[in-house]
């Protein structure tokens, strides 16, 4: 009995350390034990020669030999939903175009209370100060503050001389700098990709509409792209006003990606996108439309001139041939969105949106009314107003 007992610990032993090796052993490396597997399947078919036929006739997926490559068709990637997008356009440019009648209407009441400030603070000082007075106040500052002072005069000076255009466009300007050194940055370079790039396959599809107009990760295009805006910034304010560019300027850009994304949808070619081009377009076409013969020339070539409606009907061919003919150099259906849209709007968009802004004002001109009425003592609510 004790023989017995010790066999039978003994195969116990060796069952469950075959058990534990089978079980582990795929977990280390499965190549190797596959391998293994059919030398001794070969082996018992040598030894054993009336299985010899049996053995040799196993399946591929049996013996472990791949049976022969059978093509694949590739899986059908699924046409992107483009209604949201879509809604998020018309939604936002209604936005930003009723943003920008408010902004006018606050423009206009700072700039009159200005001028009442800036009459009597001239009436005070003409009263009560000389030039004496000045010339003892700058003998007493020290050398680092006059040269601060004239460092801020200076700027000031600068700032005076701009344009309102390019005041505007300077803001602009420093946005994109910004984010063409975040795209420098390491560690944000996912959060770049997933909000500053338009894709119409990505997940995030309608606030990068907007981001990626103010994202260039090429130095070379934010430069150029920055420079053809300053150059127009001047012309494009002077015809619609500092609000109305703003509010034509972030509109172009999320339509601009709205073509894009359709004609990116259309065609299946889903990649992403970036940089200020199509907005930048569309100031370019507004100002060719409304002065076409005004002249232009290029900065390399100052000798050669050419009409700005020239130059707007070239810039529309060769995007129109890069569209057709699948130039992935450039957004071309981009370019052309913010193009059109900006012949659009000069010729019709205006008189449509911005010369019918007059109720929306007045309810806000109503609304700041009884809330500035209404925060006085005795302004007109009741004892139970809350």
């Amino acid at each position: 009995m004790a023989w017995r007992g010790c066999v039978m610990k003994w195969a116990k032993t060796e069952y469950i350390k075959s058990a534990n090796t089978t079980s582990r052993s795929p977990r280390l490396n499965p190549h190797n034990q596959q391998s293994r597997g059919f030398r001794r399947e070969a082996k018992r078919a040598d030894t054993k020669k009336g299985n010899v036929t049996q053995e040799t006739k196993a399946s591929p997926s049996e013996a472990g030999t791949p049976g022969p490559p059978h093509p694949t068709p590739p899986p059908k990637v699924p046409r992107p939903s483009l209604f949201k997008p879509l809604m998020f356009t018309v939604g936002f440019t209604g936005c930003t175009f009723g943003a920008a009648a408010i902004l006018q209407y606050e423009t206009l009441k700072w700039r009159v209370r200005r001028a009442k400030d800036e009459e009597e603070s001239e009436k005070f000082s003409q009263g009560s100060q000389d030039m004496a007075h000045w010339h003892d106040w700058w003998k007493q500052l020290s050398g680092f503050q006059r040269q601060l002072i004239l460092l801020m005069s200076t700027v000031d000076d600068f700032w005076s001389g701009l344009t309102e255009g390019q005041r505007t466009v300077t803001g602009i300007i420093a946005v994109n700098a910004v984010v063409l050194c975040c795209w420098r940055v390491p560690s944000l370079q996912r959060r770049m990709i997933k909000y500053f790039t338009s894709n119409p396959a990505s997940k995030t599809r309608c606030l990068p509409m907007v981001l990626s107009s103010f994202s260039h990760y090429s130095i070379i295009h934010m430069l150029t792209n920055m420079y053809v805006l300053w150059t127009f910034s001047s012309g494009i304010v002077t015809l619609l006003g500092k609000e109305q560019f703003l509010a034509v300027y972030l509109s172009a850009g999320v339509i601009s990606n709205m073509v894009s994304y359709m004609c990116k949808t259309a065609t299946g070619r889903l990649y992403p996108s970036l940089g200020a081009s199509g907005a930048v377009m569309a100031v370019l076409a507004a100002v060719c439309t409304q002065m076409p013969e005004a002249k232009l020339g290029i900065i390399f070539l100052p000798m050669v001139t050419f009409t700005a409606g020239s130059a707007l009907k070239a810039l529309v061919a060769i995007d129109a041939a890069g569209l057709i003919l699948g130039w992935r150099l450039f957004d071309h259906a981009a370019h052309l969105g913010g193009a059109l849209f900006g012949v659009w709007y000069v010729a019709y968009g205006h008189k449509l949106i911005w010369r019918k802004r007059e109720p929306l004002v007045k309810l806000w001109h109503d609304m700041r009314s009884s809330g500035v009425s209404g925060s006085r003592p005795g302004g007109g609510r009741g004892p139970g107003a809350q």
